[in-house]
């Protein structure tokens, strides 16, 4: 396994819409080879909840989703899972929900804003075993669903996000957003 370099803003590839796959493909030695490395590099960042291929230079539409409970959101529900064609429709009204992208900086100097999101949708996508699922999803799993499969499609968060007085950098938005939900 190797730790894999992240494309950065402004990098082509962020805006392709990446490539679909088929069930062959999805089950590749280079398919299964880029999973593992992408949840080995995932796991050795020790932050961020996903992803994507296109974030780690191959325009492919797959992208990894690691959602965990951490000291700072104990709470946090357990969700992990490969999406391959990942598709969704929103239910409800779309509102702003903070996020921020591994894409658009480092640390403290990653850009965070508030993207229009659904808290609920209807997700499709294929596993890495080319299992087929259709689900509801629902909260934080929701938004970061939309995000990893908005990367398939050439979509970045700031091109969700409706008012540009939310952009800020990591550092204020641990300091005035996340400490204050959490204290």
């Amino acid at each position: 396994m190797k730790k894999l370099r992240f494309t950065q803003f402004g990098n082509p590839i962020l805006r392709r819409v990446a490539r679909q796959l088929s069930r062959e493909e999805i089950g590749s030695v280079e398919v299964q080879e880029l999973i593992r490395d992408m949840r080995y590099t995932v796991e050795q960042r020790k932050s961020g909840v996903g992803i994507a291929a296109p974030q780690v230079g191959e325009s492919i539409a797959l992208s990894l989703i690691a959602i965990k409970p951490t000291p700072n959101r104990p709470d946090r529900e357990h969700f992990e899972s490969i999406i391959i064609n990942a598709r969704y429709e929103g239910i409800g009204r779309r509102s702003g929900m903070w996020e921020g992208c591994i894409s658009c900086g480092k640390n403290d100097n990653t850009l965070f804003g508030k993207a229009m999101r659904y808290r609920r949708i209807v997700a499709y996508w294929f596993d890495e075993h080319g299992i087929e699922h259709h689900e509801i999803l629902n909260g934080f799993v929701a938004h970061v669903f939309q995000h990893e499969a908005d990367h398939m499609q050439g979509i970045l968060f700031v091109d969700r996000v409706k008012d540009p007085k939310t952009y800020m950098m990591a550092s204020e938005y641990r300091t005035r957003i996340v400490q204050k939900s959490t204290g």
